[in-house]
Formats: C-alpha cells, structure tokens, sequence
C-alpha cells in the first residue's frame, strides 16, 4: 500500500512559515510592507468562487491582506485588461491572481501576459532559465515542495511528466531538471504513452483528464502525484485512476487534499516574496 503525501499537512507548515515572514515584515518595516494581493474572479462558475474564497480565507491566515474584484460574466475583455493595467499602476497592490478559467471570450494568454511580472503571484512569468530566481509557478514549486518533504531525492532520477501546458506542464519539467533529474515530458501526441510513464521513478500527470493514469501504466514501487482537479456528478477526481494506481506506488498524492493545498500555500509564499522585493 502507497504512502499518502499529505499535502494538507505539509501546507500547513508552509502557511505558518509564511505567516511568521509577514510578521517580521510588519515588525521591520511598518504597516505599509504588510503582504496583499488582489484576487480577480470574472463570472460566477461556483467552483472558482469557492477557490477565490479559500485563497482569501489562507491570505487572512498568514498576515496577508486580501482584496477581491469580482466582474460579471459579461464583462469584455478590454475592460478586464484595462483593470489589470490600473492595479499593475498601483503602487499599493503587490500581487494580481486571475482566477482561471475566465469566460470564452477573454484570452486567457492575453490576460496572463497582461500582469506585471513583479506583481505575477501565480509565478507564470518566473523566469526558468537559471536556478538563481525566487518567484516560481506555484504548482511545480508545490510539487518540488512535497517531494522534498516526502524524501523524495529526484537527483539522478527519472521523472516522467505527463502534460506539456505553460502553467505546469513545461515548468515542472524546468523545476526537475534545475534539480538534476533525467526528464521525459509526454503529451497528447506520444505515441505508446504507458511505455514511457511505466519507466518513471517519479510520475507527474497534469492533463485534466479524470483517472487518466491507470495502474497498468505505473511502475512498481513509483513515486505518483496527481496535479489534476476534474469533477464526475459534483465529485472532484484526479487526472490518475487511485484505486487501480494506489496498490503499485510506493507514495502517491489524493485528489482532493494533495497538490491542490499546496498549490494555494505556494501562492502565499509568493506574495511574501513580492511584498519583500518592494522594501529592497
């Protein structure tokens, strides 16, 4: 039986990491260095205003003040940019989250690209090309997190990532490979899929499609972690197939309460990091 990566637990620890940063950071330079951030929800999908809710509900946990802009569905896309350019102007905002998805008719590129890199708490615009910056997507960082804490070595490893996508995908990818893994990413084109996912010592699956990893696609005794959050009748499932999966890993994450905790603590880490750059 597969040892389950709390990532509830392991969150925990990283919230109160970070609340005791923003203490400091009041203690040091004043009220006005305190950690924010602006979260905006465009439309009513009830899974990302409860996403909203608990990104809010973590800022207030931690010392961070949080500020959400909810638009209706109908809101266009100029008027959507032209918020992100204001709270981009504003010296008193430090971090800006969109909440995806946002509606058909706005382009998720372009609303990404829009927010200022020095305010970009998702970490999407974190540069990848050296080991050397402090601003990370938060998923893969999440994902590096766990691992670390599980004892989890991926040095000399080999990581399959299974997704390709520029928020966890192509990331992660960079994340193991600045930590000395060998690195295979496959996506929707790899032909023979299972021959490569059942090499990994470590399996990271980010696609979006429900229990899409079974276990005859898992190698004995591999590390799992399931960055999916699909929902089947109102239940939230992962992109990997637990109950056929679970028997083979040595460790492997839940679908709810792995990689989704630790996504959210990693956005907390983030504005920390953001809020501390404007005091320097």
């Amino acid at each position: 039986m597969a040892k389950l990566i709390d990532g509830k637990m392991i969150a925990g620890k990283v919230m109160e990491e970070v609340a005791e940063g923003s203490r400091r950071l009041v203690a040091q330079y004043g009220e006005e260095a305190r950690p924010n951030m602006t979260l905006v929800l465009v439309g009513s999908d009830p899974v990302s205003k409860k996403l909203v809710d608990l990104k809010a509900k973590d800022c207030e946990k931690t010392g961070i003040t949080p500020t959400v802009i909810a638009l209706s569905e109908t809101t266009s896309e100029e008027k959507l940019l032209r918020l992100v350019d204001r709270l981009n102007s504003d010296e008193d905002v430090k971090a800006i989250l969109c909440q995806l998805p946002v509606p058909e008719h706005i382009s998720t590129k372009k609303l990404l690209a829009a927010i200022a890199p020095e305010k970009d708490v998702d970490g999407f615009s974190a540069r990848i090309d050296s080991d050397d910056y402090d601003i990370a997507a938060c998923t893969p960082a999440a994902v590096m997190r766990m691992l670390k804490e599980s004892g989890v070595e991926v040095a000399g490893k080999h990581c399959v990532v299974v997704g390709r996508d520029n928020m966890v995908g192509k990331p992660m990818a960079i994340q193991l490979l600045l930590n000395d893994a060998t690195v295979t990413v496959c996506h929707s084109k790899t032909a023979e899929l299972a021959e490569h996912t059942r090499r990994a010592d470590v399996l990271i699956v980010a696609v979006q499609k429900p229990r899409f990893v079974t276990g005859d696609m898992v190698k004995e005794g591999a590390v799992v972690i399931d960055v999916g959050m699909n929902y089947i009748d109102g239940h939230p499932v992962g992109d990997v197939d637990f109950d056929s999966v679970e028997p083979k890993a040595s460790m492997i994450t839940p679908v709810p309460g792995g990689v989704g905790p630790m996504t959210r603590a990693g956005l907390l880490v983030n504005a920390l990091k953001l809020a501390e750059r404007k005091t320097k």
